[in-house]
């Protein structure tokens, strides 16, 4: 009686409380807190030693306290297009227009020829002509020179690795003086050293 009465009480301690990483009363495969924790640390381990851990690429961490926002590949294709140097040229030579197209505007308005009072009497028509035909003269020069130093000064700053006073002062020599070697070499030297002296004095102050 006594022996039958201790076997019971064994086995029902048995199924109260099973073993770590035994059996329990339903038969399934029990997991200790150890075994929980190996695990874990054979995964991160894998993770970090293995050849099956994922390398993320172009991530921005922030370096200073103020939080940051990592950019997604939209923005940055977005970004590269707008830093690429066929838009550059592309916005320069637009712009360039624009401002020449004003420029010839107030000069053809200011012409002695037109509005002198010892000019010859014109139809408006003929003086819409002449303003257009001036506006559109140097809205083609000012495009022109524009997209050549955007493009200059951007294949410049691609060599060179870095953004300086000297890109534009290279780019302002290299576009005055293909712009005045059409009237000779000392008109060449001329136009180089005078775009670069302008474009390093413009550089200056907007930096």
């Amino acid at each position: 009686m006594s022996s039958r009465y201790h076997t019971k009480s064994a086995n029902k301690t048995k199924m109260a409380a099973p073993s770590s990483g035994g059996m329990d009363y339903t038969g399934n495969r029990t997991m200790s807190i150890s075994d929980d924790s190996g695990h874990e640390f054979n995964t991160i381990m894998k993770l970090l030693l293995s050849d099956r851990r994922r390398i993320r690429h172009n991530v921005l961490i922030p370096t200073g306290l103020v939080p940051y926002k990592i950019k997604t590949n939209e923005e940055k294709m977005v970004e590269a297009t707008f830093e690429s140097c066929t838009f550059k040229t592309l916005m320069s030579c637009v712009l360039g227009f624009g401002l020449g197209a004003a420029i010839g505007l107030f000069s053809a308005s200011v012409d002695p020829n037109i509005t002198g009072t010892n000019a010859e009497q014109q139809t408006a028509r003929q003086v819409i002509t002449d303003m257009k035909n001036k506006s559109v003269a140097y809205a083609k020069n000012f495009a022109i020179v524009g997209a050549m130093f955007a493009a200059t000064e951007c294949a410049i700053e691609s060599h060179r690795g870095k953004s300086d006073w000297k890109n534009g002062t290279l780019s302002g020599a290299v576009t005055g003086g293909l712009i005045g070697l059409r009237a000779g070499v000392k008109a060449g030297i001329l136009g180089a050293a005078g775009f670069a002296a302008f474009s390093t004095i413009i550089d200056h102050y907007l930096r």
